[in-house]
């Protein structure tokens, strides 16, 4: 997806969808792939930050003279960053396209959103590469940053990128030399271009980015929003359970019993430390194996000889040795 025609057929490319009383029953090769892909399960963090970037775009949409509000979706690993950022940037894809269909035909086709990861030990000139690529802009070996920036913020705004999204931003650290001259790269860029910026990285908060004059610009121009892990309660709500609710609605098993799954809230939360990441993996994994040994059912059993990820089975050995 960190090329323009990979983001088009990412984002124009219909979601996977439960199935639905009265369908046919799948086969089996295709209810393993749908288990293997999934669905996206909407949290509370995807919610928030549709709603803040939707504010944003319009507030920033006629901004001449600094830089447009940006966003930063910070959390620790396994919380859904990730997919917040990818849900949310189909979503603005999708509305666009259908307010502004391309004409038949069209050589020019409009781009509103990009999609940019952050190379590891990224330096200025590698990160701009980045943004080139993405659209499939020619970089020559000899041309300089200056040169390939000045080819990104042309072609950026002619094919009207609108709201431009940069993953593992923890990657950056502004304390070295090409770390600052990476960050102020950043910084350029959002006063070159019409689009408004989201950021998403592990514990952000707790990295250099947010630290000295640099860090205090980026702080006085972001909204922080935490993906961290669900809650097991929220006042009178239930959110990590409500999410059990709807992954377990969005499974194909044949003999699933409805409610058997947020009936072990308390010990999921326990497994998973409320990372939504490391839930939709166990029960995905859970899912998975019913329908190959033939049980077509998920229990309790099933889900504890799963095995998670390192840092999920770090959080819950206390528990399980006991």
């Amino acid at each position: 997806m960190t090329t323009w025609q990979g983001w088009h057929r990412f984002a124009t490319t219909d979601p996977l969808t439960p199935p639905q009383p009265g369908d046919p029953p799948r086969s089996t090769e295709k209810r393993l792939a749908y288990h293997s892909s999934f669905v996206t399960i909407r949290t509370p963090a995807i919610s928030q930050l549709a709603t803040q970037v939707r504010t944003l775009m319009i507030l920033g949409r006629h901004q001449q003279t600094t830089a447009r509000p940006s966003l930063i979706v910070t959390g620790p690993a396994a919380a859904g960053k990730t997919t917040a950022l990818l849900n949310v940037g189909r979503a603005c894809h999708l509305a666009h396209t259908r307010k502004n269909p391309p004409p038949p035909g069209s050589a020019h086709p409009t781009a509103p959103v990009a999609y940019v990861l952050v190379p590891p030990g990224a330096t200025a000139k590698t990160l701009i590469t980045e943004f080139a690529r993405y659209l499939g802009i020619p970089v020559a070996a000899r041309m300089t940053q200056t040169q390939i920036t000045d080819a990104v913020c042309h072609t950026y705004t002619h094919v009207g990128v609108q709201l431009v999204l940069i993953d593992e931003i923890h990657r950056l650290n502004p304390r070295t030399t090409t770390g600052a001259q990476t960050a102020d790269l950043i910084k350029d860029l959002t006063e070159r271009l019409p689009a408004t910026f989201v950021y998403a990285g592990i514990n952000v908060t707790d990295t250099p980015l947010f630290t000295g004059t640099r860090g205090a610009q980026l702080a006085g121009r972001a909204t922080l929003i935490t993906c961290g892990p669900l809650p097991a309660r929220h006042g009178t709500h239930h959110p990590f359970r409500d999410v059990i609710t709807d992954i377990e609605n969005a499974l194909d098993l044949h003999h699933h019993k409805p409610g058997t799954l947020p009936r072990h809230a308390p010990y999921l939360h326990q497994r998973t430390a409320g990372r939504i990441g490391s839930l939709t993996r166990l029960i995905r994994q859970a899912a998975i194996t019913a329908i190959c040994d033939g049980t077509e059912r998920i229990t309790k059993a099933a889900l504890d000889a799963v095995q998670l990820d390192h840092l999920a089975e770090q959080h819950n050995r206390p528990t399980r040795n006991r």
